[in-house]
C-alpha cells in the first residue's frame, strides 16, 4: 500500500507535495521562508487541518531560523508576531492556532534565542510524530465499523494528504484494506476544488482500495440504490457539544444520511476538538475567492459580474453525528458530556 507524503521535514528543510497540482503531477515544494509557508496553506497547496498544524508549526521553525542574533525579549515578540501571522492564514481550522500556541507556549521558560528556537525546532517535530501515531489510533478505532462488503462514502480529503500519514476518515479504511476487508468507497468530488476527486480518489486508487468518485448532488441517489451503508468524514474543528466544522457540502451528506438511517461518523484527533468555542454557532467560517465557483478548472462556467457566496465549510449539528472517532475511543451522544469527561473542561 503506498501512501502519500503531504510533508516532511529533511535536513533543515520542509518538504511539502504541493497538493494543488493533483492528480497530474507530483511537485514538491521547499518553501524558503514564513511567507511562501504562508501562501502554501492560504492557496491549499498545504491542506487539511492536522496537516496545516505541523506546517504553521515548521512556518514558525522557518520564520525564527534567521532571528537567534535577537535579544531574548526582542527572539520572543517576533515570534509571537510570526505566530500571529501564520495564524491567520486560514481561520477555520483549529489545529493550525492550536499546533501555534503549542510552540510559543514553549518559549514560557525559555531565556535564550539559540536555545529557543532549538525548542521550536524539536517541537514542530513532535507534533508532526504525535499526528502520525495519533492516525494510526484513529484508524484502529474505526476499523470495527467496516465490514465485508460495505459501501462508504466520504466527502471532501481527509486521507494521507490532510495529515502526516494515514489520516482521519481514511485511516480506518486503510487499516481494513491491509487486513484484506473488501469495501467500496464514495468519493464526493467535493466542489468547488474538488479535493475529492483531486485527491481522495488518487490516493485511494494508488493504495488500491476499490473507489467510485460521484459529483456531490449524486449522493442521494447512491444512497437510494442501497449502495451506501456508512459515511465517515473529517472534520477541521469540533465545537464542545459537538457540532462539526467540515468542507462545504458535509452538511448536505448528513442531512442524507439522517434521512436515509445511515450511520455518519466524523474522524479527528483530539487537537481537532475545541473546548473554547461552546457551538458551531461560533466557528469563524472561511469566505473564499468567487474565481473559485465561477470557473471549472481554467474555464469560466458563470457570467461576468455575477454575485457569488463562496464559504468554504459548514457546520453540521451534533444531533446529526453518529459518533466521533478519535485516537482515544469513538465518542458518542450526547456530545458535550462524552468531550468532557473524555477531554475535560476549557
Amino acid at each position: 500500500m503506498s501512501l502519500p507524503l503531504s510533508l516532511q521535514w529533511q535536513e533543515d528543510e520542509l518538504i511539502m507535495l504541493d497538493q494543488t497540482r493533483l492528480p497530474i503531477e507530483e511537485v514538491m515544494l521547499r518553501p524558503k521562508t514564513v511567507e511562501a509557508v504562508f501562501e502554501a496553506i492560504k492557496m491549499l497547496r498545504v491542506r487539511g487541518a492536522p496537516a496545516i498544524g505541523i506546517a504553521g508549526a515548521y512556518g514558525l521553525v522557518i520564520a525564527m531560523q534567521h532571528k537567534r542574533n535577537l535579544t531574548w525579549p526582542e527572539f520572543l515578540l517576533e515570534a509571537e508576531r510570526q505566530a500571529d501571522y501564520l495564524n491567520s492564514a486560514r481561520p477555520t481550522a483549529v489545529n493550525l492556532s492550536w499546533a501555534l500556541k503549542r510552540m510559543i507556549g514553549k518559549l514560557n521558560d525559555q531565556h535564550d534565542s539559540e536555545t529557543a528556537f532549538q525548542v521550536l525546532l524539536e517541537e514542530a517535530k513532535v507534533i508532526h510524530e504525535e499526528d502520525r501515531k495519533l492516525c494510526r489510533g484513529i484508524g484502529k478505532n474505526g476499523l470495527s465499523l467496516i465490514k465485508e462488503g460495505m459501501g462508504i462514502l466520504t466527502h471532501c480529503n481527509a486521507g494521507g494528504l490532510a495529515t502526516s500519514e494515514l489520516g482521519t476518515a481514511l485511516a480506518p479504511m486503510y487499516l481494513a484494506h491491509e487486513k484484506g476487508i473488501s469495501f467500496r468507497v464514495y468519493s464526493d468530488e467535493t466542489r468547488p476544488l474538488l479535493q475529492g476527486s483531486r485527491l481522495t480518489a488518487w490516493e485511494l486508487q494508488r493504495s488500491g482500495i476499490d473507489v467510485t468518485t460521484i459529483c456531490d448532488n449524486m449522493a442521494a441517489v447512491m444512497m437510494q440504490e442501497g449502495k451506501i451503508d456508512m459515511v465517515i468524514v473529517g472534520t477541521d474543528r469540533v465545537a464542545a457539544n459537538g457540532d462539526v466544522a467540515n468542507k462545504i457540502g458535509t452538511f448536505n451528506v448528513a442531512i442524507l444520511a439522517n434521512y436515509f438511517k445511515i450511520p455518519f461518523y466524523v474522524a479527528c484527533p483530539a487537537s481537532t476538538i475545541d473546548l473554547i468555542t461552546p457551538t458551531g454557532a461560533e466557528i469563524v467560517i472561511e469566505e473564499r475567492a468567487p474565481e473559485e465557483v465561477t470557473a471549472f478548472g481554467e474555464r469560466r462556467t458563470a457570467p461576468i459580474d455575477i454575485k457569488v457566496r463562496n464559504p468554504a465549510f459548514d457546520v453540521t449539528p451534533a444531533n446529526l453525528v453518529t459518533g466521533i472517532i478519535t485516537e482515544q475511543t469513538i465518542l458518542r451522544a450526547p456530545y458535550a458530556e462524552s468531550i468532557r469527561q473524555t477531554y475535560g473542561n476549557a
